[in-house]
């Protein structure tokens, strides 16, 4: 999230930057915001469900220039929430923004907010897992992971995030911005600007020390000001956010240390309690603390394949089962935040304030999730207003049940579209109001047709076509299409953490049965066995930067996988897998319930929900 401003204001002092022509180099990667600058740069849909395969060849593209370039990237992502929720009330706030903007988006008007369709993340994490990228996910935020990285490898990162300004990277920070890789089969190199804090620090004439002390000063992800009703009052020469960083920055020179200039910034806010400045100067302290790097934990897992511990303070949360598939993000990032908060946050679609979310046709198969992970446990969603296995085929029995198919409506349909089609079914016969033929139609050919052009079918139906104006968008067509977005991204999800679960108990010879679901995720987290490392699988290095770069491990998935390629999202074969082995319209929602009862469901699914209640928690 970030420096409010701080972008902007480094980019008003350009001379602060180096031009340079970056080649032959490993190259540490913050891949959610490169994610997301490469959706919304190029111009991409964010209003008619996601432009997936043109995204798809933009990642290829991206990942065939460092190539030619002789960079080997080594990509980072970001994890579940921290369990101090320091960022919570930032997150709350952006939340909401998202969420006005897509409202925003819905009726066609213009918004500085982005919105990115609900499953890109998981088509970045595939696709660079098909082109054999190294990637890998943090169990928190990646920030602090990638920047202690990319120091101990004395290589630069690449990132759009302000917070990088501040850390101490010894090779310098790349800001995506200016990292002109489209130009790189020209030149045979990137030409790009370069950004060490030690040259901040030198212009602005401060100790490279108290950087923190003004990231935690000016605002970040952490701590606001304003938020706790104080104000820093300084001289300024002109009264924008760029005014205020530059006074900031002035009143700095005369501290060494930062503590002594927090200490000091309490002066300049006015009358408190002694109280109320503890609190403040608790806040600063901690907002500061993000930018101390400790000994990565990501190295090892690059070059042997070493899994990295997890936080001391959740470890006791979380089973060691989880931390291979996890941090190889085959598991979706929000799986921590459900097993040490209870809580979820669903992504924001574009869709008209008035129209319930489009989520809540998917709940009953989050409540299975739920109710693998955390039995009879509540878990709190956030949104605009439980497993078990031990062989394959109970995989696939949870997952039909989940979303309430039949063997049947699977008769002549190929095994890679199986998951697909039951979703699609279970859309048809949850999404409110019933989804228009016309769109049922457009899907089954998407299905259907392996390659298309970058208008399809879908996005086609989602537009009211107008010969005298840019083509509108159809209220109720999108939000079905969202509904289905949804159901898929949630199943997918379920998916993943049954066939990561029935693995594990695979390799353990356990058998269970449907008769003691509840009692899976308390033998799971008792259970202190881990997955086995696999071994890497080596290439052929295509530069001296690849010869030297370290041997990282490799990830094959099987189809059974569904994290490979969107184009092998099925639901397997059991019979070769037998041989083998409520309404409303307020933006801020959240929702309380548990489990779905597996075996006992009533006849009307909304009996079986927990009930809504409106406002953060």
């Amino acid at each position: 999230m970030g420096i409010q401003g701080l972008t902007s204001f480094i980019k008003a002092n350009s001379h602060i930057y180096r031009d340079v022509q970056f080649r032959d180099s490993w190259l540490v990667v913050d891949g959610c915001n490169l994610s997301c600058h490469l959706y919304f740069t190029a111009g991409l849909d964010q209003t008619y469900g996601g432009d997936y395969a043109a995204f798809a060849d933009l990642i290829e593209r991206f990942v065939k220039a460092l190539s030619g370039c002789g960079i080997q990237p080594y990509v980072v992502l970001d994890g579940g929430d921290d369990h101090t929720d320091k960022k919570l009330e930032t997150k709350k706030k952006r939340a909401e923004a998202l969420i006005q903007a897509a409202h925003e988006k819905s009726q066609g008007r213009p918004t500085q907010e982005n919105i990115l369709p609900p499953m890109c993340s998981s088509l970045f994490r595939q696709t660079l897992v098909r082109l054999e990228v190294p990637v890998v996910q943090s169990f928190l935020e990646a920030d602090q992971e990638v920047a202690a990285l990319a120091s101990e490898w004395q290589c630069p990162v690449l990132s759009g995030d302000s917070d990088f300004y501040i850390f101490d990277l010894p090779a310098g920070l790349l800001p995506i911005p200016h990292f002109q890789w489209k130009v790189a089969e020209q030149e045979g190199y990137i030409p790009c600007k370069k950004y060490t804090a030690s040259s901040f620090c030198s212009f602005y004439n401060i100790q490279h020390r108290v950087l923190p002390a003004f990231a935690a000063l000016a605002g970040n992800g952490y701590v606001k000001l304003e938020d706790m009703g104080v104000s820093l009052q300084l001289e300024t020469h002109e009264k924008t956010r760029s005014g205020y960083l530059e006074a900031l920055l002035r009143w700095l020179r005369g501290f060494q240390e930062p503590q002594e200039a927090l200490k000091a910034a309490l002066k300049l806010m006015g009358e408190m309690s002694r109280q109320k400045e503890a609190e403040v100067l608790k806040s600063l302290s901690v907002g500061m603390e993000e930018y101390q790097l400790p000994p990565s934990a990501l190295s090892r897992f690059f070059t042997n394949g070493t899994v990295p511990p997890l936080p001391p303070k959740v470890q006791a949360l979380v089973p060691d089962w989880f931390r291979l598939p996890f941090t190889e993000g085959r598991l979706n990032k929000a799986i921590p935040s459900v097993l040490r908060l209870r809580r979820a946050r669903l992504p924001a679609m574009v869709e008209h304030k008035s129209l319930p979310s489009a989520h809540i046709a998917s709940r009953p198969i989050r409540q299975v999730m739920y109710g693998l992970l955390l039995g009879e446990e509540e878990v709190e969603e956030n949104d605009r207003k439980g497993l078990l296995l031990a062989e394959l085929s109970q995989r696939v029995q949870v997952l039909m049940e989940a979303l309430e198919v039949q063997p049947s409506c699977f008769q002549g349909v190929e095994p890679h579209l199986r998951l697909l089609v039951a979703v699609t079914c279970y859309w048809m016969q949850n999404a409110k109001p019933t989804p228009h033929q016309h769109l049922l139609q457009a899907l089954l050919l998407g299905l259907v047709t392996t390659h298309t052009p970058r208008k399809t079918a879908v996005s086609t139906a989602l537009k009211v076509e107008n010969t005298d104006a840019t083509p509108s968008l159809d209220q109720d067509v999108a939000h079905a299409f969202n509904q289905w977005q949804s159901c898929v991204m949630f199943s997918i999800q379920l998916n993943q953490l049954l066939y990561c679960t029935a693995n594990h108990y695979n390799q353990h010879q356990t058998t269970v049965t449907n008769s003691i679901i509840k009692s899976v995720w308390v033998k799971l987290s008792s259970d202190g066995s881990s997955f086995p490392a696999r071994q890497p699988t080596g290439r052929k290095p295509r530069s001296a930067a690849e010869r030297d770069a370290p041997q990282h491990r490799r990830t094959t998935h099987t189809l059974e996988d569904l994290t490979a390629n969107m184009e092998q999202l099925h639901l397997p074969d059991e019979d070769k897998e037998a041989a083998t082995a409520d309404q409303g319209g307020d933006w801020v929602l959240v929702t309380r319930h548990k489990a779905k009862e597996r075996g006992h469901q009533p006849k009307n699914p909304e009996l079986g929900r927990k009930k809504e209640r409106r406002g953060w928690n």
